[in-house]
């Protein structure tokens, strides 16, 4: 098993580029909520993970999990906190894992991926319930050529402007008050 961990670190290390205490806290979120859910490595998006930031900890769930933005089961409700939820669609069991305060964090970066690499994930999280819905599964959108810029656009983010199909980037939003 500490061979395992060994192995599942220097992975996300690698992926990451460098160890830090954020790459730390991912690692530890996404081991504990693989014994939590009983879950491994996502082929596909059966487990999917919302991050509520999008710090260094993201890429420690990518490297171990499986979740990535390209497979359509690592999604962002952006909220600023050490926070992730985790979703096994097969159980439809989830976990909420939130970073408990630290007391006294360390002054030197290698003190803190020392101390989040050495603490049980149960002091480091609280775990609570999930407190959005399980997301829908990625869908596929037909594609068209934005009539302005001619570049390929998802169905979903074309706007219809003059009687053309036109992407966001080329669409001219119409607001009369600034909201």
């Amino acid at each position: 098993m500490k061979q395992r961990k060994e192995y599942l670190w220097g992975k996300a290390v690698s992926f990451h580029g460098h160890v830090c205490a954020g790459l730390a806290i991912g690692f530890k979120a996404a081991l504990y909520a693989a014994e939590l859910l009983g879950v491994g490595f996502s082929e596909n998006e059966q487990l999917v993970c919302v991050s509520e930031n999008d710090a260094c900890g993201v890429d420690a769930i990518q490297a171990v999990l499986g979740c990535s933005i390209g497979k359509g089961n690592l999604l962002f409700h952006m909220r600023g906190k050490q926070a992730f939820s985790f979703y096994d669609r097969k159980t439809r069991q989830s976990v909420r894992l939130a970073l408990n305060p630290v007391e006294q964090e360390p002054d030197s970066m290698e003190e803190r991926v020392e101390y989040y690499m050495s603490e049980e994930p149960e002091n480091l999280f609280r775990t609570t319930p999930v407190r959005i819905n399980l997301p829908e599964t990625a869908r596929l959108f037909e594609a068209y050529d934005c009539e302005c810029c001619g570049e390929k656009t998802a169905a979903n983010w074309i706007r219809i402007s003059g009687g053309k199909k036109v992407c966001l980037d080329c669409y001219e939003r119409y607001d009369r008050f600034d909201i």
